[in-house]
């Protein structure tokens, strides 16, 4: 029997300075992947227009490169692969399990709307039943979004299950907890759940780490898998990096921006320990680089540690950060 190759990926949206939770899930997804000698595949989600900047996609390939943390096939850029998202969303259009929505970003995250546990909003179907007519009068007015036709909430097809790696078993139901979900937005651009399936599969992406604030996305896209076809990968979704009042950490705030981290470090030990040792892998105030930390990994190791990390102005202190060290930790 032919042993399976562990392929992983790596997979941020140059939107901006990577944040040291990014760095976090970059970290974890480079050794998880590099400990089982396997392959990872670099891939830039630059599908919003925001998003493709070719500068900032550079930047970010650099600071990878310096904190050690390299790949073997990619970069991949989603904004040229534009056309295969279409086509998958054509296939699910024609198979009937789409259809249009004119439902405003006002209404949907109204506040009387429902919500669920994480602040998202539960799709009601408001669209779902539009007859031709109502569907031709609405195009004429704006351009509709697509929306994916979920089971109901007493169909089996719609509960999913699975194990994440980090976070144990997990189980949705989809109309309850997401109900039909998009594949395309109203601006012609696929959907995050649309496109990283398809891309996932077509890179033969056999294990997926990220942060934990998309595990609640696993559902989406096992579902669509289980449509087309393609197999399931494993998913392991690591602790978040937040701030003391407890909001994760984002690029647009500047939170323990790496640009101001390589600056302050000079060297990526100082940054690649103090997150090594809030998942377990390194000891407080220790300075290692990720090749060194091949040999500690395990999936066991961050599970002890999955509780979210408060990121305050002491995370990366220690010793002075700036200096030259003859190992270039």
């Amino acid at each position: 029997m032919e042993e399976k190759v562990t392929r992983g990926r790596f997979a941020p949206t140059p939107s901006g300075r990577m944040h040291a939770g990014n760095i976090m899930a970059a970290l974890l997804a480079w050794l998880s992947c590099r400990s089982e000698g396997g392959t990872l595949v670099l891939r830039i989600e630059d599908l919003d227009p925001r998003a493709q900047d070719r500068k900032n996609a550079e930047l970010l390939m650099d600071d990878l490169s310096w904190l050690g943390l390299d790949w073997d096939e990619g970069p991949f850029y989603q904004s040229d692969r534009r056309d295969i998202y279409r086509e998958a969303i054509a296939e699910l259009r024609e198979r009937g399990l789409t259809y249009p929505c004119f439902c405003t970003r006002a209404e949907l995250h109204a506040a009387t709307a429902p919500h669920a546990s994480d602040g998202t909003y539960i799709y009601q179907g408001t669209c779902r039943h539009l007859t031709k007519e109502e569907v031709a009068r609405k195009s004429a007015e704006r351009r509709p979004a697509t929306r994916l036709i979920v089971p109901d909430a007493d169909d089996p097809r719609g509960t999913i299950s699975f194990t994440d790696a980090v976070y144990g078993p997990q189980s949705e139901v989809l109309a309850r907890d997401c109900g039909d979900f998009l594949i395309e937005r109203s601006d012609g651009v696929p959907a995050y759940q649309l496109a990283v399936v398809v891309d996932d599969a077509l890179m033969g992406v056999t294990e997926v780490v990220r942060g934990h604030d998309l595990l609640g996305s696993c559902a989406r896209q096992i579902y669509l898998q289980r449509l087309f076809g393609y197999p399931e990968p494993a998913y392991a979704h690591v602790p978040l990096l937040i701030a003391p009042s407890g909001r994760r950490l984002s690029k647009r705030d500047h939170d323990l921006d790496l640009g101001v981290m390589r600056e302050r470090a000079g060297r990526p030990g100082p940054i690649i320990g103090a997150l090594a040792a809030a998942v377990g892998l390194a000891e407080p105030g220790e300075e290692v680089l990720p090749e060194n930390l091949i040999s500690r990994f395990s999936w066991e190791k961050v599970r002890a540690h999955r509780a979210d990390i408060v990121a305050n102005a002491q995370f990366l202190a220690g010793p002075p950060l700036v200096g030259n060290h003859a190992s270039g930790v």
